[in-house]
Order: C-alpha cells, then structure tokens, then sequence
C-alpha cells in the first residue's frame, strides 16, 4: 500500500477514539504490575496466579530484591509510555490519505447510497452490506487493497452500501426499518436494475442484516456469503455479553434523548473487548518505518477505525439488550419484517467465512449461525476480523476462493 502525498506532513489528523480510554487502560495495567510487584507473598492474587502459570519465571522474580525489581519495573513503564505516546503523534503527522473512489450511484435513499463498484460490468451483481456502525470503505480501502475491486477483476458486479450517519429520519429507526424497508427496497432495485437475482454478502453486523434479508426475498438472492457474522452472543463469554447490556441500560436513555449513540461510546465498546489493543499496535506503530507500505496501511486502517458513524438509538436498544443481552437470535425470538429469522429456512447456497484469530466475533458465535443454515460451507483463513479486508495476505488467499465460490453460486 502505497504512501499518498495528498495529505500534509503537519496535518494533525484524529488520535486513536475515544484516547483517553485508551490512555487510562494502559497506565492502569502498567501501574497495576508496578503495584503487584511490591508484594511478592503468597497472599498476593498476582503472585499466586504467576507461582501456578509460570513457575520458573515467579522463582526468578522471587530471588530478585524489590527495589531492583520495582526499579525495571519503572524503567519499561516509561519505556512503554513514551512508545504509545510516540505511536500516537506518528500516526497523527503521517502523510497518507484515502483517495477516496469515484463510484457512481446506483440508488439512494435518505443518507443510503448503493454505490456501482463496476460501473458497465456485467457479471452477476453482487450487493456488499456492511455493518451500522462503521464506514463502509472498510470493503474498499485502497486501490491494492480492495475487496470490492477484487471482485470486479474476478468477473462480478460488486454494488456496495454505503450507509453513512443516521439522518434525521433514520435516527428514529429500528432494525425492521433498516433491513425490511431501505435494504429490502435497494435489493428490489438492484435486481430490477440487473435484470436477475444478487448474492448477498454480509460483513459482520452486516451479514445479521442480510440474514433476514435472504429470507424476506428468496426468489432474489442467487447466494448468501456471511464474513464474521455473530450469532450465538453467549457461545463465548456470555457474562461479558450480558455485562456490555446491563452497561447499556445505564447509558441507553442519554442516546435515546438525543436518538443516536455517540461514535466514542461505540468505540469504547469495542475497546473493552481487548483494552490495551491500542497501546501494543502504536507501540508497534511507533517502530516501523515510517516511509514504508507497512505504515501506510496501518494509518489507512486506523483512519477507517476512526471514521465510524454513530448508530440509531433504537437500533442500539435492540442489539445491546436483544442480540447481547437475551441472546435473541441463537435462541430463535429475533423477527424482522413480522416474521423470525429461521436461518434453517435459508434454501440459497451459502459460505460462511470464520476467520480463526477473529478477536472481535467470537469464532464459536459465527460457526453457529453457519451450523443453522443447511449445507452451508465454512472457511476459517489464519486472518482477523478485520484482517479478512485489510491484510496483505487477503487479496492472495481468501479473496480469490470467495469470489471462486461467488461464481459458482451464481452459475448454479
């Protein structure tokens, strides 16, 4: 991924969201460990837990005086710190930006717009839904790092939806809004518009939006294909899924107030799921080669990171309290359109795309809704949830089998 000279090297663009969450979590863990190791008795919860995971290294510990210890504790604290800090003013002056593309628009309507991602092509149409909650050039990052394009160059006719900030209408909406109203009616354009049915494919919120959609419309989806689509919300955790909705209760009127939830409280949700995520990347950040490709895309995704939208309160209500909180969809008491979401009743071929060191969905949440869908076909690449879109490996082994199964559905 190529550095772009558009952007100016003083332009200071936004830190990592919400940065003083960010801030916060690492100095207590790093604070915590300085604490810890003034008490080195079997007493200690710390000690005891280091004493059975990793004995050696608690023996070695032991033999060393505190103050020599709490001294390199206090010197790699600092070390630590002054890497994040660093990490952060770099990515803040890094000179790349987006150039964004020039699709033009097939549909709109409100703030959604169905963007044509092969304009004059006339491959099998291919609608790309992705999450509520962030934008949606996460599916076309950068002209060599681009799934949409992608799937362009394999012979398809990628369409993706580009959601953008809830407006004044949609700010009241609920899920039955977004997927049995606008996504429905930008699916009967679409296949109006290309003269045949459409695979659909769901990014993860995305592919919980789709879910419903293959159902409302049979006769007009050729193939479903769902990227990291949760499902079960208590296959893994399910006290940190019921924690985040008893969280939400308490945040829930503010958003209603104002209709929305704030990008920063979204971003912080996410945050909680892996709390000094942003201190080890921009401490890695702050060693690489500033002038590199490697630089260039991790700024290009950190910008995308930073560039979400806020979501409908109502919407929010019913992901935090019925998808997080009761589980709804694994338990069979989620509807859409009137009807529940019976993915057992999906006949259109489907490929469930389970990334194996996914952070963000559980792996055992995605197999579930995969495990629901008769003959369902299940990938698990070595990527991340978002790695499946932007790493460097994605254009040369997933990609190309996901579009390998696109046309076949299609020809089938």
């Amino acid at each position: 991924m190529q550095p772009s000279p558009t952007q100016q090297p003083n332009t200071r663009r936004m830190a990592p969201r919400p940065l003083g969450l960010h801030l916060a979590a690492a100095a207590a863990a790093w604070t915590a460990s300085l604490a810890a190791s003034t008490n080195s008795s079997g007493a200690s919860p710390f000690w005891s837990s280091l004493a059975r995971e990793h004995p050696a290294l608690a023996a070695a510990l032991a033999r060393a005086s505190p103050e020599a210890l709490r001294d390199a504790l206090s010197r790699e604290i600092r070390a630590r710190a002054a890497s994040f800090l660093r990490g952060i003013e770099l990515y803040r002056r890094h000179p790349h930006a987006r150039a964004a593309a020039p699709w033009p628009v097939a549909w709109s309507e409100g703030t959604t717009r169905l963007l044509d991602c092969a304009p004059g092509g006339s491959g099998p149409p291919v609608l790309l839904v992705p999450s509520l909650v962030n934008r949606a050039y996460i599916l076309d990052l950068a002209p060599d790092r681009s799934f949409a394009r992608a799937l362009a160059a394999a012979g398809l006719r990628p369409f993706l939806v580009d959601w953008d900030r809830p407006g004044d209408i949609e700010r009241g909406w609920g899920l039955d809004d977004y997927v049995a109203g606008r996504l429905l009616r930008c699916l009967d354009h679409l296949v109006a518009a290309t003269g045949g049915p459409a695979i659909l494919l769901g990014y993860c919120m995305g592919g919980l939006l789709a879910t419903p959609l293959a159902l409302l419309r049979p006769a007009a989806v050729r193939g479903l294909a769902l990227f990291a689509t949760p499902w079960d919300f208590h296959a893994d955790r399910p006290d940190l899924a019921r924690a985040l909705a008893a969280q939400a209760r308490g945040w829930l009127p503010a958003a209603e107030a104002i209709g929305e939830v704030p990008v920063d409280v979204l971003q912080g949700l996410f945050a909680a799921l892996d709390p000094l995520l942003a201190a080890r990347k921009f401490m890695a950040f702050s060693r690489m080669d500033q002038a590199s490709e490697e630089a260039a895309g991790f700024v290009a995704l950190e910008d995308w990171l930073n560039d979400g939208v806020p979501l409908a309160a109502r919407v929010a209500r019913e992901t935090m309290l019925g998808w997080y909180g009761e589980n709804e969809p694994a338990a069979g008491r989620w509807r859409i359109g009137g009807r529940p979401v019976r993915p057992d009743r999906i006949s259109a071929p489907t490929l469930a795309v389970v990334p194996s060191r996914d952070r963000i969905v559980p792996p055992a949440s995605a197999r579930a809704l995969a495990a629901a869908i008769p003959g369902a076909r299940v990938l698990a690449p070595p990527l991340g949830h978002i790695g499946m879109m932007s790493s460097p490996r994605a254009p040369a082994t997933l990609w190309p089998e996901v579009a390998g199964w696109m046309r076949q559905a299609a020809a089938s």
